[in-house]
């Protein structure tokens, strides 16, 4: 797109009520529509058949690509593609919906997350360092860090179902195809390969074993 269509666009924008901080560093494609009070920070690249909101924040350093954006939206230096984010949601710093993703209004998709081909319900936590692939996530459920939903076998990929308010606890890998339901609880470190009943807790770690004696020697130099 030429510098004359791309300064068209920004105008067309702003006389709509639509914030920039610094107009000149937002790339906003002519098929891109912005409700007022939206605003743009630097680094903003809209394109395709996105729809933005009102009163959103959008960058920096952001892109969406045929994108439907909610009202109160906030995507902070992240990267979405035909997907669908509802009011309310919070995306990033440096998260990325991948295609075919439905945020539900009120979610966190924070730093270092991942998300693709999956429905998050309202309200769902996955707030750092987490790939939700493959899923249909409910309402409430907190993800902690490092889970991992593991949806490709190598040949074929599975989905991973899980409840209303369901609790997956830190570096959890539920293995795909599984279905947790609502409330489940997931203990930290756990890799989940059956289903988990609702308001079940599910532990799936070897059992810790401590060898008395066994590091004598190996850090004296840390010694006084």
């Amino acid at each position: 797109m030429d510098a004359q269509s791309l300064e068209k666009n920004r105008r067309r924008l702003l006389e709509a009520g639509v914030e920039m901080l610094d107009p000149s560093a937002v790339y906003v494609e002519d098929t891109v529509t912005v409700g007022a009070g939206t605003l743009l920070l630097p680094g903003t690249i809209l394109r395709g058949d996105t729809r933005i909101g009102d009163n959103c924040e959008i960058g920096p350093n952001t892109m969406l690509v045929n994108c439907t954006v909610g009202d109160g939206v906030t995507v902070n230096s992240s990267q979405c593609f035909d997907s669908t984010v509802d009011d309310g949601a919070e995306v990033g710093p440096f998260a990325y919906v991948r295609p075919h993703c439905h945020v539900g209004a009120g979610v966190k998709v924070g730093d270092f997350v991942e998300v693709k081909n999956s429905t998050i319900g309202p309200e769902t936590k996955i707030s750092h360092l987490t790939y939700i692939g493959d899923s249909d996530v409910g309402r409430g459920v907190n993800f902690g860090c490092g889970t991992v939903t593991v949806n490709y076998d190598g040949a074929a990929k599975h989905r991973t179902a899980i409840g209303d308010y369901a609790f997956i606890g830190c570096n959890t890998n539920l293995v795909a195809p599984v279905k947790l339901g609502d409330g489940a609880y997931t203990a930290a470190g756990s890799t989940i390969t059956e289903d988990v009943p609702g308001d079940a807790l599910a532990i799936a770690r070897a059992r810790q074993v401590n060898k008395p004696g066994r590091a004598a020697g190996r850090f004296t130099k840390r010694k006084p």
